[in-house]
Order: structure tokens, then sequence, then C-alpha cells
């Protein structure tokens, strides 16, 4: 593979397990440096406090990366009880303590209040922008602005463990969602506060942890071949879309930007496209009148 002084042109993507301590971005520099990447990007920040699944594109997958930031993602949780925080996690003071004597049907109706769709409060120690200056640097320097309500959606949240003041739980949630705001709403409905004690994410779409690799991991393997080995296709992350097979000729018109029509049948929305011998195109848009508008192409390889 040809290399310019800018790194090499990689395509794919990368499940990282991100560690704790360092930000998203942090975490995607050292493993675009690692495999000597020219372009790359990741998929749905971690605040650093929080380990797990990362995936990151490279090259021409940047362009999907958008995707997967509306996709679902599921959480390991631990919340300390007793204690909140001014951050909602363990790396805050604590502003105030209370003690924990709770019940199990009481923790079972706190918790079924957080199941379903509802409206949930983004923290002031988030990366959302207020006048174009994120909330987080804004909170450090103790100014609170308000924030809308914004309607979000938990698939499932199950109760793994409650160990004295330490309740462990498993979320699987909505973009947008906050868990740092769940567990302070949890504390502040149990009337003794809590805060995020460890947050460790499982899962993004279809991806899982068990196929990530830690940068050590990463860093062990010696050769480049073997690190780019690791990468994942361009289309592996889209598996939940429905699939288009086109012949060389109205391939051709995709990637110049025309439309084309297909056969009757298929459902309005985004679908991959796929040359008939298997080659991937990109994504497109089928649309009510059963033809198929190009959104993002890629190239033929």
């Amino acid at each position: 593979m040809a290399k310019s002084h800018r790194g090499y042109p990689l395509d794919g993507m990368l499940l990282l397990d991100k560690p704790e301590g360092l930000s998203s971005n942090q975490a995607l520099q050292r493993a675009k440096g690692l495999l000597n990447a020219r372009k790359a990007g990741h998929t749905g920040s971690l605040d650093p406090v929080a380990t797990g699944l990362l995936p990151i594109c490279f090259g021409e997958t940047t362009k999907i990366s958008s995707l997967f930031l509306g996709a679902d993602k599921t959480y390991f949780v631990e919340i300390r009880l007793g204690a909140a925080t001014d951050t909602g996690d363990r790396t805050g003071s604590i502003v105030s303590r209370f003690p924990v004597a709770l019940e199990t049907s009481r923790l079972d109706e706190v918790l079924d209040r957080y199941r379903g769709k509802f409206l949930q409060t983004p923290p002031m120690y988030s990366a959302l922008k207020k006048d174009g200056q994120p909330l987080y640097k804004l909170a450090r320097k103790g100014i609170t602005v308000e924030r809308e309500p914004r309607p979000v959606e938990v698939y499932s949240l199950e109760k793994e463990s409650l160990e004295g003041d330490l309740l462990a739980l498993t979320v699987r949630c909505s973009r947008g969602f906050y868990i740092r705001t769940l567990a302070e709403d949890i504390g502040r409905d149990l009337g003794c506060g809590g805060h995020v004690e460890s947050l460790r994410r499982t899962a993004v779409g279809d991806f899982t942890i068990r196929d990530a690799v830690s940068l050590d991991q990463l860093e062990s393997i010696v050769t480049h071949q073997d690190r780019e080995a690791l990468l994942l296709p361009t289309d592996r992350g889209l598996a939940h879309l429905p699939e288009i097979r086109l012949p060389e000729n109205l391939a051709r018109y995709l990637r110049l930007g025309r439309s084309v029509r297909i056969a009757a049948g298929m459902h309005p929305g985004m679908v991959r496209l796929y040359m008939d011998t298997g080659v991937f195109l990109g994504l497109g848009e089928v649309t009510p009148d059963q033809r198929v508008q190009p959104r993002r192409m890629f190239g033929l390889g």
C-alpha cells in the first residue's frame, strides 16, 4: 500500500475498547497513530471516566460515522448511592450525603420510572454547547445554564446487583441518553443521592465489546499489516439496512449522482448498495416511486 507523509489511506472500522482516563479523541489519536492512518473519526464520545466500546472509522468509512451516533447503546453502570457530586460521577466533589436504607419494592418502583420513553434534561457536564461553548467548560467555571429536556428512550434497564450502597445496572438506551443523569435522578428519587462510580459501554448497535481490541493489544501487534487486519469492512456496520444489488451500468449512474429505478417492492428508506459482483458501493435511499437516490457513495476499489 502506498504511504504519504500524512499516513496510510486506510478504510474500515476498528472496534476499540477505550481505557479509563483518556478522552474519546485522545483514544482516537492513539489508535490513528498506531495504524499510521491518514484520516479517522469516532462514532460517539465516551467520558474519560468511562471505558468500553468506541467504534473508530478510518478513511472513506468516516462517511457513515454519523449513522452510529443514532445507534442504540448498552452500558454497565455502577451507581454509588448516598452521595451526590457536582459532576454526577466519582471525579467530582461531594455536595450532599444521605443515609442509604432501601427496600427492594421501593427501588423497583423507582427503576420502573426510567424504562420506556420520557424527557431527560442533559447534565451541565456534557459536550453539548451553549452559544458555541461546551457546557462542561461553563460548569467548570461554576456557571449553570438552562437546558431543554429532550425525548429519550430506555429499551431495557436491568438491576444486576445491590451490595451496600453500590447499585449495578445494565441499560440499553437511545441516542442522547446520559447515564450520569440517570444516576443522579435515581439517587434523587430514592432520597439519598447518587453518582456514577464506574461506567462501561458494552454495545453500540450490533457491535459488542467482545469483538473490541484495547490500545495495549493494538500496540503489542508488531506489523502494520497485522494491525490493519483488525479493521472491519465499511459495510459491516450497516448490516441492519436492507441491501440492493445492481448491474454495472446502473451502478455507474449512481456514482454520477443520478437516481436509478429498481424493481417494485422495496420499502422507502436507507439501503446498502452493491454491484452484482458483491462490491460495496455505498448508501442509497429508496423513494416512494421506487427509485434509488445515491446518498453516500464509496470507491469501487
